[in-house]
C-alpha cells in the first residue's frame, strides 16, 4: 500500500469519526492527514511526512479549532433540562433540602428536584436551574 493512500484512509477514518464523536477535533486530523497526503504524493521522506503530520495536527487543533467554534458561537449540545428553565412544575413529592429529595411533575414527566426550601407536595415552583438531570426550583411567592 503507498503512503498516499494510507495517509488518505487515515484522513476518511478521522472525518468518519468527527461525524460520530461530537468532539469537534478530528476535522483537524483529516486536514493534516491531507497535507501528509500531499507531502506523499510529491514523494517526501516518510519521516518528514510524519513530523508534519503530526506538527499540522498540533497547529490546526490549537489555532484553528479555537476560531472556529468562536466563529459558530456555539454552546454545545443543550441538555435535556435546558429547555425547563423557567417552566413551572407541580411538587408530587416533598422537596426537603436537607436531605435534597423531592419530586416535581412539568411537561408531562416526573423530575427528581431541589430547593433552597421546604415545598409540600402539591405546590407550585419554578425551575431555575438544573444539576445534572435534577431540576432546581423555587417555590412561587403567594
Amino acid at each position: 500500500m503507498s503512503l498516499v493512500a494510507l495517509w488518505v484512509i487515515v484522513a476518511l477514518v478521522a472525518g468518519i469519526l468527527e461525524v460520530v464523536v461530537p468532539a469537534f477535533g478530528f476535522l483537524f486530523v483529516t486536514l493534516a492527514a491531507l497535507v501528509a497526503a500531499v507531502l506523499a504524493l510529491l514523494a517526501i521522506s516518510g519521516a518528514v511526512q510524519v513530523v508534519v503530520f503530526a506538527a499540522a495536527a498540533l497547529v490546526f487543533l490549537l489555532v484553528l479549532r479555537p476560531l472556529f467554534v468562536h466563529r459558530l458561537k456555539s454552546t454545545g449540545v443543550p441538555s435535556r433540562t435546558d429547555v425547563l428553565q423557567g417552566k413551572l412544575a407541580e411538587v408530587t413529592e416533598p422537596i426537603d433540602p436537607v436531605r435534597g429529595s423531592g419530586r416535581v411533575f412539568v411537561d408531562g414527566h416526573d423530575w427528581a428536584a431541589r430547593a433552597a426550601v421546604a415545598v409540600a407536595p402539591g405546590a407550585r415552583v419554578k425551575i431555575v436551574g438544573a444539576d445534572g438531570i435534577v431540576l432546581l426550583v423555587s417555590p412561587l411567592e403567594p
